[in-house]
């Protein structure tokens, strides 16, 4: 293949996944405006974990810069963090058989 040829190639992928990373980032900000608008406590979990996980995709990603996604990877931890520790809420609520023992739950 011709070298120009390959330079476009990489210029398109680089393209899709700049465009990629910016719908998740924007996808990732309307999880974070459904997250402070649902008052369920297992939707607010499960959304947490969802924004944390969109979080650390996004701080792999190389067109972000450097700063920026050490910005991402700061926001996946407190995310975390909170959805761990609405994981506790959720479980001591429900007296030990919470979201995170599913097939407890369902055998009642």
């Amino acid at each position: 293949m011709n070298a120009a040829l390959l330079d476009a190639d990489a210029d398109a992928n680089a393209l899709k996944l700049s465009r990629a990373c910016a719908a998740l980032w924007t996808a990732t900000l309307a999880l974070m405006t459904a997250f402070m608008q649902n008052p369920a406590p297992a939707h607010r979990l499960l959304i947490a974990r969802k924004i944390a996980k969109n979080l650390k995709v996004l701080h792999e990603q190389d067109c972000f810069t450097l700063e920026c996604r050490m910005i991402f990877s700061n926001l996946a931890q407190r995310w975390t963090a909170n959805a761990d520790l609405l994981a506790r809420q959720e479980d001591q609520s429900r007296g030990g058989f919470g979201l995170l023992t599913p097939a407890l739950a369902k055998t009642r």
